[in-house]
C-alpha cells in the first residue's frame, strides 16, 4: 500500500476554508451550526 494522503495547505483552505463556506449557501450553515456549538475554531 501506498500512502495516499498527500496534505496541501492551499488545497485544504480552497476547498474547505472560510472564504469558500462563506460564499456557499449550505457553506453558511455550515458555520452557524459551528457558531452555535461554540468551536473555537469555524474553518480551516
Amino acid at each position: 500500500m501506498s500512502v495516499t494522503y498527500q496534505p496541501k495547505k492551499r488545497k485544504r483552505a480552497r476547498a474547505h476554508g472560510f472564504l469558500v463556506r462563506s460564499r456557499i449557501k449550505t457553506g453558511k450553515k455550515v458555520l452557524k451550526r459551528r457558531r452555535q456549538k461554540g468551536r473555537k475554531k469555524l474553518s480551516v
